[in-house]
């Protein structure tokens, strides 16, 4: 299993703000713990973390060239101009597209929306998109979770006379585009205090920016379409920590209350109707079948789902995207087993710091970037895949925690076409005679920087508790914790001296799980767990030894009644 629990202890500062906080939070120790170890310094903190509000936004126009986008769209809607709102075919390109029109709509009607494709234009701004523009007299684009390197096409565009607005998020190059205005948080010098906004939310705040200039004090109609940046803050893995953490918990609240009409039709055919929505469900089931549009046929379908307003042809599009999502389960499946049966020809692929760099010309590229993630989760190291596309190698990446992979990837910039990208995550493109090459060194820079830490998996664990601990309390400040996901991660606990209550049994196809039922010395209550690909230690609990567990806590719901179960992600044993 897992080789290494990792549990900082606190400093003396640290101890003093957890003792303070605990007598505010009905003395519950782990709660106060959890806090800080998010970074929670004080009362008012932890109430504002805990209970968050929409007050708490920052003012949009406190980002760079927020008053000259702003300025552009209105002299833009003044001039009854022609407007196209551009995005990415992934999910945070496609949400960002449906807030943003779908918000404009309600205001100005000369406006359309655009997105590429995957295989015949590929990642960012196209040329064809802008003879397109100009074709039907579009003088006004903007452009949403791309754009940020697109320096030719930007040029290209203003000599036909199209001005472009970017509202991106990715890491932007040392030269930026002539676009009317640049709306990124992570522009250097940017003033603008929160720097992890998803593209979607980049969206957001601009056309927050927009209603508080037309004096549109009720925002309803913006507040409405939360449910897409929460989708796209998920999907998107940006960190779940401030402005991120609020726009998704009340974007959930949207998800679970009134969601869109295409949103509620994807969430009938998840089968998660009628039940509470969590961000696990946005990750592993609303996500990936609004992603497998882009993936397998064009992302403008799922755009066309986001913004449908009539429930029968919304449930035929979902029905749709649903399809592609089973044929890309498929591929899917296919080529990560043809990538593993490479790799397992590598002997030393397991062992060594060289990361992995696997190519194959035929590969499906909407799919390189899911296998890049199974390899990264399978062999705990850097992975990058690469196909053949359009005459080039392109290639889709991710990382381990910890190493930023965009950087390693920019040291090989001269061998580049084209590269954009996150700290754990980049897409790149380069001429397949280069391939040799930029392997040998991205390997040598992967090797030379990443450090042993970094290659081994490990858990990070927030706190150690005794059984007892695990009441109404905790349950209670564990649901006002939520959302989880990067920045504010699932609490881990552990307990020792657990035993088993003498019913834990072997489940699954081929008996590899283990149904715990266990208790300790503090409590006479009894806790169901689930310990996955855990049977291996199957025998040792049952010799009614002492062990312990490293675990999450799951709260099922079903027809008003609440049960705590732990997911159990390892075990030690005292052999």
């Amino acid at each position: 299993m897992i080789s290494k629990w990792n549990y900082l202890p606190f400093t003396s500062e640290q101890s003093s703000i957890a003792a303070d906080l605990a007598k505010h939070l009905k003395n519950c120790q782990a709660i106060s713990r959890l806090l800080v170890l998010r970074g929670i310094k004080s009362i008012e903190e932890a109430d504002k973390f805990l209970n968050p509000s929409m007050s708490d936004l920052h003012d949009p126009f406190l980002m760079q060239d927020m008053d000259k986008a702003v300025d552009r769209l209105n002299k833009a809607i003044g001039a009854k101009e022609k407007i196209m709102i551009y995005g990415d075919y992934d999910v945070d390109g496609t949400t960002s597209v449906a807030l943003v029109y779908r918000y404009l709509q309600n205001y100005y009607s000369n406006i359309e929306y655009y997105i590429p494709t995957r295989y015949e234009e590929g990642y960012g701004i196209s040329k064809k998109s802008i003879d397109y523009a100009e074709s039907i007299g579009v003088s006004l684009v903007i452009v949403l979770d791309c754009g940020i390197k697109a320096v030719d096409e930007i040029a290209y565009a203003k000599s036909r006379g199209i001005d472009f607005i970017i509202c991106d998020h990715h890491v932007p190059d040392d030269v930026l585009p002539d676009a009317v205005a640049i709306l990124n948080p992570k522009l250097e010098n940017n003033p603008y205090p929160f720097k992890h906004l998803s593209g979607c939310g980049v969206g957001y705040k601009f056309m927050h920016a927009f209603a508080i200039s037309n004096g549109l004090s009720n925002m309803f109609e913006l507040d409405s379409l939360l449910d897409l940046v929460a989708i796209s803050i998920a999907a998107d893995i940006v960190p779940l920590i401030g402005e991120n953490r609020i726009l998704t918990h009340f974007g959930l609240k949207r998800l679970n209350s009134n969601p869109n009409t295409g949103l509620r039709n994807i969430i009938k055919i998840c089968g998660l109707s009628n039940k509470e929505i969590t961000i696990s469900d946005v990750i592993f089931k609303i996500g990936p079948r609004i992603n497998a549009s882009g993936r397998m046929q064009s992302g403008i379908e799922a755009v066309e789902l986001l913004v449908s307003k009539d429930s029968a042809d919304a449930y035929r599009k979902a029905k749709n995207i649903d399809q592609y999502n089973k044929d890309r389960k498929e591929l899917d499946k296919r080529i990560t087993e043809e990538a593993n049966a490479i790799l397992a020809n590598d002997k030393d692929i397991a062992t060594s710091k060289k990361p992995i760099v696997i190519y194959n010309k035929d590969w499906h590229k909407g799919i390189i970037g899911i296998v890049a993630s199974r390899l990264t989760e399978l062999y705990y190291k850097p992975a990058i895949v690469l196909t053949l596309s359009n005459g080039l190698a392109t290639g889709s990446s991710r990382s381990v925690r910890g190493f930023d992979i965009y950087k390693a990837i920019e040291s090989t910039r001269d061998l580049l076409e084209n590269f954009g990208g996150h700290t754990y995550a980049v897409g790149l493109s380069l001429k397949e005679e280069n391939i040799p090459e930029f392997t040998r060194r991205f390997e040598q820079y992967v090797m030379e920087n990443i450090t042993p830490e970094q290659l081994t998996q490990m858990i990070s664990v927030d706190c150690e508790i005794s059984f007892d601990k695990i009441n109404a309390d905790l349950l209670y400040y564990l649901r006002l914790l939520n959302p989880f996901g990067p920045g504010n991660q699932k609490p881990i606990f552990v307990s020792k001296n657990v035993f088993d209550y003498g019913t834990s049994k072997l489940v699954g196809k081929n008996l590899e799980h283990i149904k715990l039922e266990l208790i300790d010395s503090s409590s006479n209550r009894v806790f169901n767990g689930i310990a996955f690909n855990q049977a291996s230690y199957f025998e040792y609990i049952k010799s009614n030894k002492p062990f312990e567990i490293c675990y999450t806590i799951e709260e099922n719901r079903h027809k008003g009644n609440t049960s705590v179960q732990l997911f159990v992600k390892d075990i030690r044993t005292s052999s």
